[in-house]
């Protein structure tokens, strides 16, 4: 039912420094001063080539004229983390989706995307007279400079599903995308105090949860992780969550003996950090952006962060969770990137790479620095189109809360439903932890974990330490041994009619949550409104 766009596309439009130029392509290749863009069909997908030797290069566009019935639904990806805003819609003609988007018209789902670490930060739009595939090729907000290399800026994929779910189409293009996946070796659960500490913490503290955590999974094999999450560092404080990342605080005074002491207790150690936010005073003004962040491009900052990453490993830490890395090198949250990822004006130091090719090579240099240590990654902030192969987990969209429930609905439940076609195609995913603080009514929070544990995808919880009753502590208990196995997969099952699916399939079981209290939702207006409020309720 749907044409296919793997062949040559119907126009081709080169975006420059100050100019653009348009073909309509007889053959594969595409010139224009000494721009060349060759788009050639190969047994994996059309392979999308640029070359060019002196001009400045910022966005490739691709155009195929396809028939789209206007009555589709279409599901698009997100940047980075979703936030709230993932879900089926209508055509939305001036709609940017990045990576990739799933259309379905009843009884076809066909799928449009581009294999995961692309050359480009790529996205899609459609409309009922065609698709369009953007590829930003820029170095930061700058044209790119070859220097006369051929860019491989996308490997285009197009497949139609019949007679399937199109939950079960997503998850099957998802594998066409991805063909090298990192995956944990078991199951990856435990706890992250965070969602009741928020940054105030001790190696006391730590300790402490360690022996709740130890409580709770008693005589489980597959034993829990104790991630010590933002509040460790040497400089922290209130306003300030960046490196260096060589010593702990005066709250952690000896971050290898914490480790010790928390593997003493038969449990994991993780932990948190920032790599591209370091105030050392050692690091050369050339290492960094405008905006004072790490220049992820710089080869003196990738060794900096392969050397904290090696550092961490011999500490003993068994997971690293790296966060920021989009903001910082970016300078905008994913629900800001409408529909680039960054402004114009600025370049990373390397200004031969794309900012897709930079961010590729940074997960690289964080994924092997610790491999020979068998450390995971968890990625955080991270573009998972990129970073899929590179991480072992990514945390798929942004915070959820020990304070307020909506937020919890908006980025736990959301989170979880669209981005569960990820999870075990790309790595394993992490919707965000289960938090709480006593704020939250109970009757709502504990769907919330029950759906969580029941998913198959990693489990982290933050609660609050001796709030818990023996039958709540029983409960907690009881889903943290079912996260340690992650037998199942849940699958939503009305996630065509709503963004928050209440109807869900575990294995053989069909699962009913009602997330709706009966006072409804609080009204906010977009991510930033949430993130404010969230803010307000904190105490530092």
């Amino acid at each position: 039912m749907y044409d296919q766009i793997i062949r040559t596309p119907d126009l081709v439009m080169i975006s420059m420094e100050g100019d653009e130029y348009t073909a309509r392509p007889a053959s594969e290749t595409v010139s224009v001063k000494d721009i060349q863009v060759t788009t050639t069909l190969k047994p994996d997908g059309l392979h999308v080539m640029l070359t060019a030797l002196t001009t400045p290069v910022r966005i490739l566009r691709l155009r195929w004229k396809t028939q789209l019935p206007a009555d589709v639904r279409i599901l698009g990806d997100a940047w980075e983390r979703t936030y709230g805003d993932a879900g089926w819609s209508s055509m939305i003609p001036y709609r940017a989706m990045p990576w990739y988007f799933l259309v379905q018209d009843g009884e076809n789902v066909a799928g449009y995307g581009v294999k995961v670490r692309a050359g480009a930060m790529c996205f899609w739009q459609a409309d009922p007279a065609g698709i369009t595939l953007w590829m930003d090729v820029r170095c930061g907000g700058d044209g790119v400079i070859l220097g006369g290399r051929t860019l491989e800026a996308a490997v285009v994929i197009n497949k139609t599903y019949h007679d399937i779910s199109a939950f079960e189409a997503a998850r099957k293009f998802c594998g066409e995308m991805c063909t090298d996946p990192r995956f944990p070796d078991e199951p990856v659960y435990g706890s992250n105090n965070w969602y009741y500490a928020y940054g105030i913490s001790s190696e006391e503290e730590i300790l402490k949860d360690t022996d709740y955590l130890v409580q709770l999974t008693e005589g489980l094999v597959n034993r829990p992780f104790m991630v010590i999450d933002d509040c460790w560092q040497v400089r922290h404080n209130s306003e300030y969550n960046g490196g260096p990342w060589n010593l702990g605080n005066e709250k952690f005074p000896d971050m290898p003996g914490l480790v010790r002491k928390i593997k003493e207790k038969g449990v994991k150690a993780g932990v948190w950090f920032r790599p591209l936010l370091d105030s050392g005073g050692d690091i050369p003004d050339e290492w960094r952006l405008p905006t004072g962040a790490l220049d992820a491009s710089h080869p003196g900052v990738l060794s900096r962060v392969r050397g904290d990453i090696t550092r961490l490993c011999e500490w003993g830490f068994g997971l690293i969770k790296h966060d920021f890395s989009t903001f910082d090198s970016f300078g905008k949250w994913g629900f800001m990137m409408q529909p680039l990822v960054t402004d114009d004006g600025w370049h990373f130091f390397d200004r031969s790479k794309t900012s897709a090719e930079i961010l590729v090579n940074f997960y690289r240099v964080i994924y092997e620095a610790a491999a020979p240590y068998g450390t995971l990654i968890l990625g955080c902030n991270t573009v998972g189109h990129l970073a899929a192969g590179l991480e072992h987990m990514q945390r798929t969209g942004d915070d959820t809360s020990g304070l307020l429930w909506e937020r919890t609905m908006r980025m736990g439940v959301n989170t979880l439903a669209f981005r569960m076609p990820q999870h075990r195609t790309f790595f394993d995913c992490d919707a965000d932890c289960y938090g709480d603080v006593g704020e939250i009514p109970w009757e709502y929070n504990q769907l919330w974990g029950d759906l969580l544990a029941k998913s198959g995808t990693s489990f982290f919880f933050s609660v609050k330490p001796g709030l818990y009753t023996e039958e709540q502590n029983r409960w907690l208990a009881a889903i943290l041994t079912e996260a340690s196995r992650q037998e199942q997969m849940a699958e939503p099952l009305d996630w065509q009619n709503t963004i928050y699916p209440q109807k869900w399939k575990s294995g053989d079981t069909i699962l009913s949550y009602d997330w709706y209290q009966d006072i409804g939702l609080r009204v906010v207006a977009g991510p930033g409104s949430i993130w404010e409020e969230y803010q307000e309720k904190h105490v530092f």
